[in-house]
């Protein structure tokens, strides 16, 4: 275990900080205690910012955490590729100072993402050329771990591991949280007092249920599955002279080639290859399948740089990439002191690598409208209507990437769960001839990775320099056609 803690401790350090002997309610402006359900990015960053506002906040996760840096049985998805976006890394740094400098002396790779990376984009290959757009690769569960360590160090910050939140305390009328009922490993179930509660236990959150027990409308859900496959494995190349790269991608291509893959170093000089396969053509698990299929895609440097190397962990498959919004910003009524985000509100298919970038925007809007709530209720506690404001605050950090996700989604035949309007197919096709340029332009390359890395918005592409060289290439196209 990281920290040996009981329910029973926990309880007499809230008790204690309850009756004031341990803190001045002056200093903590009468907020002394945020519970965080779930110990993934988005919950430690949450209970980071929680930092800036409470006296003690607690995460509770079912799993035990180890102070090493490996897998967890909660994330089944942890051995498969994560990208923190430049966004994210400015983020992280923001929160944990030091932290890129941290994650150096752990080896994480550092990655200029118009210099060092290439990507097959549906026109060709990406002009090669530094910009400055940088962030750390390495293992989901190396960043998960130095981000633990962070908080374990935090004297605000405690972690309940082997619990399970099993429902949620209201008052007599039902329309405030005021703790958590939590079952232990052994079974023993006790109640935590709490003056806010944070859902960020992932895609297999229970606030739906605890909403629905409580008597609450259960939100809306938009689900887009273009049913995509992962296959990953872990690789000591001896020798990578050779390679031009410190991050390669090559793209399925819509709507007829479902086929990609991506390949990037890690720490300890290792590479994480991952193959990806849309519409149900998912990548083997088998040793003979998985090299079949890196020789089957478009370019054939994946399947050369990996053929004689040293493969370092089992092939681990993994499907559990739908887009799922479950939209909590529309409900006409919304329990007080509780908040839902991460993928408990808006999980995006992975393959796009936003969900941890997304997960530190949502912490941080969350920061402002606590900051926001402290200001207009004048002393210091949780005002009426923060868990309403902070769900369509949430929503709105969500729309770009849910539309970026499943627009590039919805191009593929196989697709589940909504059809693209014809404004999502004008979009589609305007992409595609910015893709286009992009392969000749660095202009327009870099602002298209810029746009990825969450740093601008689309609306971008629509500056009339962008316009223009797109209105080239139809006149140099139709020219070619006569």
């Amino acid at each position: 275990m990281l920290v040996d803690k009981t329910v029973e401790a926990i309880i007499e350090t809230q008790n204690l900080l309850l009756s004031h002997n341990l803190v001045d309610p002056k200093t903590i402006d009468n907020n002394i205690h945020a519970v965080v359900i779930g110990s993934g990015i988005a919950g430690l960053l949450a209970a980071r910012v929680l930092t800036n506002h409470f006296a003690k906040v607690t995460i509770i996760e079912r799993d035990y955490l180890s102070s090493q840096s490996e897998p967890r049985r909660g994330v089944p998805q942890s051995q498969q590729p994560h990208l923190l976006l430049t966004r994210g890394q400015i983020i992280l740094e923001q929160l944990f100072p030091g932290i890129k400098d941290e994650l150096a002396t752990h080896e994480a790779t550092l990655i200029d993402w118009t210099a060092d990376f290439k990507w097959l984009l549906p026109g060709g290959w990406n002009p090669g050329f530094s910009s400055g757009i940088t962030s750390r690769t390495c293992t989901r569960n190396l960043l998960e771990t130095v981000i633990r360590q962070r908080l374990f160090s935090n004297k605000k910050v405690e972690f309940l591991e082997g619990t399970t939140v099993i429902n949620l305390l209201t008052d007599t009328t039902q329309s405030f949280v005021k703790g958590v009922c939590l079952r232990d490993s052994k079974g023993v179930e006790v109640n935590l007092n709490t003056q806010l509660v944070v859902d960020a236990s992932g895609r297999k959150s229970h606030a739906i249920k605890w909403l629905k027990n409580l008597g609450y409308e259960v939100p809306q859900e938009t689900k887009i599955n273009s049913f995509l496959g992962y296959a990953s494995r872990l690789y000591q190349v001896s020798d990578d002279s050779y390679l031009d790269y410190k991050a390669l991608y090559i793209m399925p291509k819509a709507p007829t080639n479902p086929r990609g893959a991506v390949l990037y170093r890690v720490e300890s000089n290792r590479f994480l290859v991952n193959l990806i396969g849309v519409g149900r053509d998912y990548p083997p698990t088998d040793e003979d399948g998985f090299l079949n299929f890196a020789q089957s895609l478009r370019s054939p440097q994946i399947y050369e740089a990996i053929k004689n190397a040293l493969p370092l962990s089992p092939i681990n498959g993994y499907q559990g990439t739908d887009n799922c919004w479950r939209h909590y910003e529309r409900l006409p009524k919304f329990l007080e002191n509780f908040i839902v985000l991460g993928d408990a509100v808006c999980a995006f298919n992975p393959v796009y690598a936003q969900g941890m970038t997304v997960a530190a925007l949502g912490a941080l809007t969350l920061d402002e409208c606590l900051k926001k709530h402290k200001r207009f209720s004048g002393n210091g506690n949780i005002s009426l209507g923060l868990s309403r404001r902070f769900q369509k605050q949430l929503a709105k950090v969500n729309a770009e990437p849910w539309l970026a996700s499943t627009g590039y989604d919805l191009r593929w035949p196989k697709t589940e769960g909504g059809k693209a309007s014809f404004v999502t197919r004008l979009m589609q096709r305007y992409m595609d001839q910015i893709m286009i340029v992009a392969v000749k332009n660095a202009f327009v390359y870099k602002l298209l990775i810029e746009v990825i890395h969450l740093l601008k918005p689309p609306t971008v592409f629509f500056q009339p320099a962008i316009l223009t060289q797109v209105l080239k290439l139809q006149v140099q196209r139709l020219y070619c056609r006569s």
